[in-house]
């Protein structure tokens, strides 16, 4: 009993030191946001903010926000993310359901050529995607951000079709009886039933388009159409770097997805929960 005792201690231990060194870097950007320039890299090294609850504590985040229109480029960066992770949401199901649940010819080998797509880098393709995007005149729009994930949606095609293939066929046929069409039976008895899919799969898809900069960088010139990436980017130059309002932006920058991982993840929670007592 005494070992056993021990030995859970010392695993409760490791994993509380796991789990603060995973989130020490965030509390230490946390930290740094509300220093001063001078104190980030003084000797001895500080780790508790000089301007905390003193004059001037958010003098930082309103300097982001004021000065270099931090707030623009987050509501640009979550316009952009919401809109191409409801595309996925309401694409993916459709593909899923046709692959899952229909039969037509040549369908294994479409799904074949479908994920071998997860396996081409975005590098190869974004030369030709920029020629396509020029020639249909959407440079300096949120088009080339938003439509792309409209069409490829591999990964989450693959997600909701173990989903769908995983409820019985008795509810597909009785769905045909009662005379319900292909989508009235999609959106009404199959898409219900993956409410872990569709919030796993909007994280992904909104994580994914949130962080992104390559794409924004070539389809955006313009100050107003800038997203959170390209403005954490203003914070350095060739032989500075501003790392107080670096850090304070990049808090801003991750604060929405925490929120949207916390709001998805209670989804998460309640389907698997509901799904163990049906079963």
């Amino acid at each position: 009993m005494v070992k056993k005792k021990s030995s859970k201690w010392i695993i409760l231990v490791l994993i509380i030191l796991a789990a603060f060194i995973s989130i020490f870097p965030f509390l230490w950007m946390v930290s740094t946001s509300f220093m001063s320039e001078d104190v980030i890299f003084s000797l001895p090294i500080q780790l508790w903010p000089n301007k905390l609850f003193k004059a001037g504590m958010w003098e930082n985040y309103k300097t982001v926000i004021s000065k270099y229109s931090f707030g623009l480029y987050t509501w640009n960066s979550f316009l952009i993310s919401f809109l191409a992770a409801l595309g996925q949401i309401v694409v993916c199901p459709m593909a899923s359901f046709a692959f899952a649940k229909m039969r037509f010819p040549g369908r294994r080998w479409i799904y074949a050529l479908l994920l071998m797509t997860l396996m081409i880098p975005v590098q190869v393709i974004i030369i030709p995607e920029y020629y396509l995007m020029m020639k249909l005149g959407w440079i300096n729009t949120f088009l080339p951000l938003i439509i792309p994930s409209f069409l490829s949606g591999a990964l989450g095609t693959f997600m909701f079709i173990s989903v769908f293939e995983a409820i019985p066929s008795a509810m597909f046929d009785a769905a045909v009886i009662d005379g319900a069409s292909a989508y009235k039976i999609l959106w009404r008895v199959y898409f219900p039933q993956a409410t872990a899919s569709v919030a796993t799969l909007f994280i992904i898809g909104f994580m994914n388009n949130w962080n992104d900069l390559l794409r924004p960088l070539l389809y955006l010139n313009k100050a107003k159409l800038y997203t959170v990436t390209i403005g954490l980017t203003r914070f350095q130059t060739e032989y500075t770097s501003s790392w107080a309002l670096l850090l304070t932006a990049s808090v801003l920058s991750v604060l929405p997805l925490i929120i949207v991982y916390i709001f998805c993840q209670r989804y998460i929670i309640e389907n698997q929960m509901s799904a163990g007592v049906k079963g």
